[in-house]
């Protein structure tokens, strides 16, 4: 049980350091926008045919959304690319009818708003007045800095 306490609590830990339901979400919009022209791969590469848009739209809105998890620093970035791409979508595969355009706007908005938090916690071991405060950054669970080693 002790395990599976630590197992949840390093998820929580992981899934808090980066926009996780702004990624999730881009990565299932990119896989309903792919639906539609994978049922026309066989005409997708006629003259004149756009499926191949949406196959181009809706693997680069997949790749996005997983390098989202892997690179949470550009998250903005990858917010607005998704939101563009989920847009231009509706062209070549109708956007995932629709539901895959919407996805991809509210993932690739949830993305653009997620954002790291450093707040200020006592020291746990504080020796003396306890005026001794450590750096914690909340939203990636990172180890506590003390004010006084950054001296």
């Amino acid at each position: 049980m002790d395990h599976n306490r630590t197992f949840r609590q390093r998820f929580k830990n992981w899934r808090m350091s980066r926009p996780f339901w702004g990624a999730t979400l881009s990565l299932l919009a990119g896989l309903i926008i792919l639906y539609i022209p994978l049922q026309l791969l066989q005409i997708a590469f006629a003259p004149g045919n756009l499926a191949v848009i949406g196959l181009i739209f809706g693997g680069l809105i997949v790749l996005i959304g997983v390098l989202g998890f892997i690179f949470p620093n550009f998250h903005i970035v990858f917010g607005i690319v998704t939101i563009f791409l989920s847009i231009l979508s509706i062209m070549g595969a109708l956007g995932g009818f629709f539901i895959g355009t919407l996805l991809g706007i509210i993932g690739g908005s949830l993305s653009i708003a997620w954002k790291r938090e450093i707040i200020y916690l006592p020291a746990s071991n504080s020796g003396t007045d306890g005026s001794d405060s450590s750096l914690k950054e909340v939203a990636a669970g990172a180890v506590a800095l003390d004010e006084a080693s950054q001296h």
